[in-house]
């Protein structure tokens, strides 16, 4: 999990590397490459890529598709660190969600995690003068649009192989990209093809990576590892950006990982309390 969050970080990297040419064009050039992997992987475990729940496979694809357009448009547009922290809104939107999605309760010590998260969020577009208000709402978007793509996979958790989740990601986002660049494309130059393909490659890198944590480690065991990936944002802004932040701004993001961490060791904590046993009726 932890290679997973350094190849989303370095995607990251080359996506704000590449912000003369259209978010959707980067999304284009990697839903292919995601593809081709992803297709000749299935071929070779000789699995059929199509599924059978496609309605929770299609809504996985638009919706996470429409979440990854909206947070390359932010990546493009506003500090690294801070485009990242807002999407780790996600897991919070995830569980709200997942009350009237996948009918799981939501405990009360949970709701003052969110409220954390969400001061932190508030802490950093109050004092970052630099974050556009149009660009702060895409951001919590993009994180809604997780919410709903992440309740999509719990939907399909045993009844399609992760990999043909995968494979309709790219699928769903390819036409919507298509056809977007077919009225704005921009020609890439020199170094550029080098970003998009390193930014596709890092991608399908990651998204395999997750995916093995997964099936190998209970999720309660690697999802905290997702937030380590706001020290990367951190260090590579800064390293290839030259992005510093105020003290201020440290707050704000630190209050969001508190929030998402504590709502984390929360729920790991809760389901390690022993149940009482049942009492059998005397016969």
């Amino acid at each position: 999990m932890l290679l997973s969050t350094l190849f989303f970080a370095l995607m990251n990297v080359c996506v704000k590397l590449l912000a003369h040419l259209p978010a959707l064009e980067i999304i284009l050039f990697r839903s292919v490459i995601s593809i081709v992997i992803s297709y000749i992987t299935l071929r070779v475990l000789d699995i059929r890529p199509w599924g059978s729940n496609h309605f929770f496979l299609i809504a996985r694809g638009v919706t996470g598709a429409l979440s990854l357009i909206l947070y390359f448009f932010t990546l493009q547009n506003m500090p690294l660190a801070t485009a990242v922290t807002l999407q780790y809104l996600a897991p919070i939107f995830t569980t709200v969600l997942g009350i009237f999605i996948v009918k799981e309760k939501v405990k009360a010590w949970q709701w003052a995690f969110f409220l954390l998260s969400f001061t932190g969020v508030l802490v950093v577009e109050g004092v970052d003068t630099r974050v556009n208000p149009l660009y702060f709402m895409l951001g919590i978007a993009s994180a809604v649009f997780s919410g709903f793509s992440y309740n999509s996979i719990r939907r399909l958790k045993g009844r399609e192989h992760p990999l043909v989740v995968v494979f309709y990601f790219p699928m769903v986002a390819l036409p919507i990209a298509a056809i977007y660049c077919m009225f704005h494309w921009v020609k890439p130059h020199g170094l550029d093809w080098l970003w998009v393909i390193l930014a596709g490659i890092f991608a399908q890198g990651a998204q395999v990576c997750m995916t093995k944590a997964y099936q190998a480690e209970k999720l309660s065991n690697v999802a905290n590892l997702n937030y380590i990936g706001i020290l990367y944002a951190l260090g590579l802004g800064f390293v290839f950006f030259g992005e510093a932040f105020r003290p201020e701004v440290y707050l704000g993001i630190s209050l969001v990982l508190l929030g998402v961490v504590l709502n984390t060791w929360y729920v790991r904590r809760h389901r390690a309390v022993p149940q009482a046993p049942v009492a059998q009726p005397v016969v």
